[in-house]
């Protein structure tokens, strides 16, 4: 096979710049007075490299930048220094079960590509899939979002925790840091705390199992009140059985509230979602669970203090407001208002009885007018003049007083009314007035 030679940038002594691009190569043979221009190189590696599928690799992340649309990684070697460029589009990267993130051991499927016009070789891949640690992540991810669609990690679900509670469950292991550390801060918070121990594996294949059987030991407990489960650090294999599907689902049924406290802060079992309050270590679960004897009493005399000088505030209060009522004048002499009332009182009763006498006086004036008047065109005071009544009687029937001659024939019967009494006479005869 012959050699290529490659010339980019200068040129020899000997080499025409004229006719350089007359001296191509043709048939794929070069020479050193026939190379190929980088163009013609870079598609025949293109045009090689289109040729070959997809393959599967395996590598550590150790760069990622995202734009809008790409992804472009580094994957390294994990026993030699040597690498290779990654790119995929971004949905192959966010439709992870978990992010990736710097150091991750992946193994992908993508098919090469040579740039032309820069000469740089990638690996497009169109999967992704993490492996050792992260496929069990990936696992954990998946069982997470598999009970969050059930609702078993739904916020109402949660129980709220006893505020003393009469007893405690403790879940952990024996002799363990996690235990001593519970029971130590629990006793020092309250020391009349009780609490009652179990210690499964918290490691292992049998832990699942026997942590499901303590678990249901304490929930049938009546006295306990709320349970601790504390496991101290460890590695993701070690804390898995606290991811496990079947325990998980375990405590969702239980009806005594669970503390998870599974090791450092910056792990996260599934168990933590799914009980009913995660802690960041076993010490801050006896710190949430047990609350702080001298801080409750210290709030109890705050209190106290507080009230006493509320109540004190309230009686001066109320001590000042009787004494400014007391220094007014209506409380300096209470019988002010009566005899003020009193006297309006009387002086409304006089005008009263002035009124009436004066309405009493006006009307007798007015009756006795009326009476004169009354007297003076009475028949009484006529009769008094000299002036009588003339009444016709006739046999079965009224007296008719006479007003005409033709009432009273001859022969008629009068009654005659004088002022003084009365006179029966007869008509003897009539005449007409002249």
């Amino acid at each position: 096979m012959s050699s290529i030679a490659i010339k980019v940038g200068h040129m020899t002594a000997k080499q025409d710049p004229t006719t350089s691009g007359s001296r191509t190569a043709r048939g794929g043979l070069t020479s050193p007075e026939a190379p190929w221009p980088v163009r013609i190189l870079n598609r025949k590696i293109g045009d090689w490299i289109s040729k070959l599928g997809s393959v599967w690799v395996e590598g550590q992340l150790t760069q990622m930048k995202q734009t809008r649309y790409w992804t472009f990684l580094t994957l390294l070697d994990v026993e030699a220094e040597m690498s290779i460029e990654l790119i995929a589009k971004n949905h192959v990267i966010t439709s992870l079960p978990t992010p990736l993130s710097h150091g991750d051991r992946v193994i992908v499927l993508g098919k090469p590509n040579y740039s032309v016009s820069r000469g740089q070789l990638k690996l497009s891949i169109t999967d992704i899939r993490p492996v050792g640690i992260g496929e069990l992540l990936a696992r954990i991810e998946q069982l997470r979002k598999l009970l969050a669609a059930e609702g078993l990690l739904a916020p109402e679900r949660k129980k709220p925790l006893p505020v003393l509670p009469q007893r405690i469950g403790l879940i952990t292991g024996r002799g363990s840091a996690a235990e001593r550390d519970v029971i130590s801060i629990a006793q020092e918070r309250w020391p009349a705390v009780n609490i009652r121990t179990l210690n499964p594996p918290v490691q292992g294949a049998s832990a699942v199992p026997e942590v499901k059987e303590a678990l249901t030991i304490l929930d049938r407990d009546p006295t306990v009140d709320v349970i601790i489960v504390a496991r101290g650090g460890g590695s993701v294999e070690d804390l898995l059985p606290f991811s496990d599907e079947s325990l998980v689902r375990h405590v969702s049924t239980l009806r005594t509230p669970i503390v998870s406290a599974i090791g450092h802060e910056t792990d996260n079992p599934v168990l933590d979602d799914v009980a009913d309050l995660r802690a960041a270590t076993p010490t801050d679960a006896a710190k949430r669970v047990v609350i702080d004897m001298a801080t409750e009493l210290e709030g109890i005399r705050d209190c106290r203090q507080r009230g006493q000088q509320a109540l004190f505030r309230w009686l001066d209060y109320e001590r000042n407001r009787l004494n400014d009522l007391r220094q007014r004048p209506v409380m300096a002499d209470p019988m002010t208002p009566i005899n003020r009332h009193a006297e309006e009182v009387a002086r409304d009763a006089s005008s009263i009885r002035r009124n009436i006498t004066l309405l009493l006086e006006r009307a007798n004036a007015e009756i006795a007018h009326l009476r004169g008047q009354v007297s003076a065109l009475g028949p009484s005071a006529t009769l008094a003049r000299g002036y009588s009544i003339v009444q016709v009687q006739r046999p079965g029937e009224e007296s008719e007083v006479a007003t005409s001659i033709d009432q009273t024939p001859p022969g008629s019967q009068l009654r005659i009314r004088l002022n003084d009494g009365s006179i029966v006479a007869a008509t003897m005869s009539t005449s007409p007035a002249q």
